[in-house]
């Protein structure tokens, strides 16, 4: 009796650690198959963009901007948050599955509806015609997007990850073929409409095909509880929209056509090393804080490790490209976008800091704090704006300066609010992106004093190569001198995890058990 006493314990410890263990393998392989679709997909779409901007202009860009203002607000009508909901709550079953399912593809439609009203006054407050058949044609992607979002959160939560990734390869490489064909065409701003219509439909087909979820009437008593969660997460996601979008409108009405587009160019720029860095771990960790979300060690450690491995690739990424943006712009893209260097280099450093803070809220909303999201969130659709207004007396410069001096206004409390309900130590997080920082930090200063000994070099190839060169090395070699273990631990995890085969069984919990299954199916 007392044999199995001690032993039981140390048994269901034992099969607690495979769990955590095998969890751990699924996310690392989640991440490379997100990784692996995502830049397939963006060799295509970078090789596409530098030739579409020499195509056009930046008032073609400015154009498809302010159609893309109102239509974060449609696609939230649509998603209600939805897609998040799905994935945060476990106890979701078919029947509240597919009237869900209904309510989505409802308000698709009724956006889809407000979006053709109000088309023609949303051109007319901008005072650009164009604008009104550009925002209609991009209206018709609401309509699939409400069927698809129901099923994308189950994969989401099934963890099947890959097979999204290639769902978003194949949607991603559409959308830049088509849109450079119509380019070389000569269809102007229509080829980047058209070519985005695409890529969503491309998207939504193959999220119905490979989840395909029913329809039936929604009914309060079975989905109250669900709605008034997921009306939280839009809530938040509406202000979170708001202000993100809140620059690209003062640009827009303050300054002109053409200076949305410099500035939006300047933004698409700034965040490639995020977008395709950062977005690959915010689109697959919800999944797997939710599987944790009453474990506390597990929420710190997942927070510390994916802090750190998203600052040790945005971090350099993100400052490097504000150093080389004086060489890079004209070289790349031409003399007539010389005006988005300076909101370039001020945007990507904010771009680097998004990069670790956006993971906060992750873990907020899986330990079913999406409330205090919410109000952290409509606090920062007050700030924000304002910082954009007063900075916009400085051009678009100045637009890009105000997100750098308010949002830490946002973040701080984001911050404090995470330690305290994972109960993790301000030190602890500290030392997780300090390797990050003190390589980022030793690049700055090679590169600046690169920079002033080539100032009588005119060639803009020959100051890009050796500044590109010269940052990476010293960062690289940073991280060899200093932090050459955490390297290796991170490169020997991944090699593990991609190597391992999963087993069909995790022992433990269920959640976990259903996990480990789900991984091994994907």
């Amino acid at each position: 009796m007392e044999a199995n006493a001690i032993t039981s314990p140390e048994r269901t410890a034992s099969a607690s650690a495979a769990a955590g263990n095998r969890l751990d393998h699924s996310l690392v392989r989640s991440l490379a198959w997100n990784a692996a679709g995502d830049w397939i997909s963006q060799l295509l779409s970078w090789g596409s963009f530098v030739v579409v901007m020499r195509l056009l202009t930046p008032a073609d860009f400015g154009i498809t901007a302010m159609a893309g203002i109102l239509m974060p607000y449609l696609y939230m009508m649509t998603a209600l948050g939805i897609q998040r909901t799905v994935v945060a709550l476990p106890e979701l079953n078919e029947a509240q599955l597919a009237q869900l399912n209904t309510v989505n593809l409802l308000f698709g439609v009724g956006a889809f509806t407000v979006g053709l009203f109000v088309a023609k006054p949303f051109a007319s407050f901008f005072h650009t015609p164009r604008l009104a058949p550009v925002f209609m044609t991009s209206c018709l992607a609401l309509i699939p997007y409400g069927l698809h979002g129901v099923p994308a959160g189950v994969l989401a939560k099934q963890l099947r990850f890959r097979s999204l990734s290639l769902f978003g390869m194949v949607s991603a490489a559409a959308s830049a073929i088509a849109t450079l064909t119509m380019a070389l065409l000569g269809f102007g701003y229509w080829a980047l409409v058209l070519g985005n219509l695409l890529g969503s439909f491309v998207m939504s087909a193959s999220i119905l095909i490979a989840r395909p979820c029913r329809l039936a009437w929604p009914r309060m008593s079975e989905i109250g509880s669900v709605l008034k969660f997921s009306g939280r997460v839009l809530v938040s996601n509406a202000a979170w929209n708001s202000y993100q979008r809140l620059d690209n409108f003062t640009a827009g009405k303050v300054l002109g056509q053409a200076a949305l587009g410099l500035y939006n160019a300047a933004w698409g720029l700034a965040f490639v090393p995020v977008e395709k860095i950062a977005t690959l771990v915010l689109t697959v960790i919800p999944s797997y804080l939710a599987v944790v979300q009453k474990d506390p060690a597990s929420l710190r450690r997942y927070l510390r490790v994916l802090s750190e491995a998203v600052a040790l690739a945005t971090f350099p990424a993100t400052v490097g490209l504000a150093l080389v943006a004086p060489e890079l712009v004209p070289l790349a893209f031409g003399s007539k976008w010389l005006g988005m260097i300076a909101p370039l280099e001020v945007l990507c450093f904010y771009a680097g800091f998004r990069s670790v803070v956006a993971l906060l809220s992750k873990v907020l909303t899986a330990v079913g704090e999406v409330r205090y999201v919410m109000w952290n969130d409509l606090a920062a659709l007050v700030i924000l704006p304002i910082a954009f207004y007063l900075g916009s007396y400085r051009g678009v410069a100045g637009i890009a300066w105000g997100w750098v001096v308010a949002y830490p206004l946002v973040a701080i409390p984001l911050f404090h609010k995470t330690f305290r309900t994972i109960d993790m130590k301000v030190s602890e997080y500290l030392r997780a992106v300090r390797p990050a920082l003190e390589g980022t930090v030793a690049m700055v200063i090679a590169v600046e004093l690169v920079k002033s000994s080539l100032a009588p070099v005119r060639s803009f190839v020959a100051r890009l190569i050796l500044e590109v060169f010269v940052g990476a090395a010293v960062y690289l070699g940073v991280m060899r001198l200093r932090h050459r273990h955490r390297l290796g631990v991170f490169f020997q995890t991944a090699k593990r995890a991609w190597s391992r085969k999963m087993q069909p069984q995790l022992g433990g919990s269920q959640a976990g058990s259903n996990t480990a299954r789900t991984a091994t199916a994907n």
